[in-house]
């Protein structure tokens, strides 16, 4: 009789077919370990950790800071490989307990356990997917606010928000380098770096152009309004890229600092416009006290764009080669629409989510995910 509750309950509770999803997770967890190659990340380590025991390694803090970056990176890679092979070896062990003694409590935890592993082995393939020759570096991010007037320059800003949120949540520090402030709300233009690996890889699939549809809180009138902001996501240079500018070709103006509305919040002449004479490229930094400072990460940034440009006519070149003149991104590749109904919707991926405000507060995990391997099906069809 016993045996006959036994199969009854496992009927009721157990919906789900437990040993083929402990299966699948298995080979999934076998693929991305194929691709992370555990023994070669090991030896990264073991590299990373000498240098980083050296005794005058903080004699040049931002080599220093690399090092330790990519040190924890590939630590809590590697950790969360060899963790995740645990967890699923607990829940296989979870489930036949709770079949045995019949344990309602114990599938129902296995099933929220199933969950929360299939999400954490999701992120991780998706690292596997990020194997672009720029994907482990920094990024760049600049928003710019586009058609619309003060929505569109409202709707910078709810980006940069988010983006920032983004980050906060995940740990990742970020660097603001320069904001342009609207007349009336808003930013006219923002720029911020994302210190960790991975940041380009993870943020480049958010380049393109952005759409805002709402009631304006701006109109009297109540009308609904389309706003629109640009994404532009670059990998930070590094010494290694040897991207010579030449003085000649560079055009440097000073001014001073200046905050909402004009606001003077530095009485010296301690922001920089750097232009590119070549190609136009303008790049102004403000968000340092020093003019130096300022100067500095005007040039690092510069050279970051000369490099992604550089990039960006080669791949022109070999497409031109290939014959395939089709473009990669689209004019708009997402909506978030507040009004007459509240969704925000992915273009090129489809995918979609009917809670805004998660997404302005930072909640794009799901959008990275989708356009990483999006963009990984484009690459296989090409």
């Amino acid at each position: 009789m016993a045996g006959v509750r036994h199969r009854v309950a496992w009927t009721v509770v157990a919906t789900t077919d437990f040993p083929a999803e402990i299966r699948e997770l298995r080979t999934t967890l076998e693929s991305i370990q194929a691709v992370s190659d555990p023994t070669a990340l090991k030896a990264k380590i073991a590299d990373l950790s000498e240098q980083a025991s050296a005794p005058n390694l903080w004699d040049d803090p931002d080599a220093a800071q690399k090092v330790t970056s990519a040190l924890s990176a590939a630590q809590s890679e590697l950790d969360r490989v060899a963790k995740l092979g645990g967890r699923i070896d607990d829940l296989e062990t979870l489930v036949e307990l709770g079949v045995e003694m019949d344990d309602e409590d114990s599938l129902a935890e296995a099933e929220v356990e199933l969950t929360g592993i299939r999400k954490d082995l999701g992120e991780l393939e998706v690292r596997t997917l990020l194997n672009g020759e720029y994907d482990q570096r920094d990024a760049v991010v600049t928003i710019r606010s586009g058609a619309g007037g003060v929505d569109a320059a409202d709707f910078a800003e709810m980006l940069l928000r988010m983006y920032l949120r983004w980050a906060e949540r995940h740990g990742y520090p970020t660097t603001v380098l320069d904001t342009s402030y609207a007349e009336e709300a808003g930013l006219k233009s923002a720029t911020f770096e994302v210190k960790t690996p991975y940041a380009f890889g993870h943020l480049s699939v958010e380049a393109g152009t952005h759409r805002l549809v709402r009631i304006s809180p701006f109109d009297n009138q109540g009308r609904r309004q389309t706003s629109f902001a640009a994404v532009e996501v670059i990998p930070l240079i590094e010494q290694t890229d040897s991207v010579e500018i030449p003085e000649s070709e560079i055009k440097v103006d000073v001014f001073r600092s200046s905050g909402p509305g004009g606001q003077s919040v530095n009485t010296t002449d301690s922001a920089v416009r750097m232009t590119h004479i070549p190609t136009g490229i303008v790049v102004s930094m403000q968000n340092e006290k020093s003019q130096i400072q300022n100067r500095a990460a005007a040039l690092r940034v510069l050279q970051s764009r000369l490099l992604l440009v550089r990039k960006a006519e080669e791949d022109a070149k070999k497409k031109e080669l290939a014959g395939d003149i089709k473009a990669s991104w689209g004019d708009q590749m997402r909506s978030y629409v507040l009004q007459p109904y509240q969704m925000v919707k992915d273009l090129r991926t489809e995918h979609e989510v009917g809670n805004p405000s998660a997404v302005f507060d930072g909640d794009i995990d799901d959008f990275i995910e989708a356009g990483i391997r999006w963009r990984r099906s484009q690459s296989i069809e090409a």
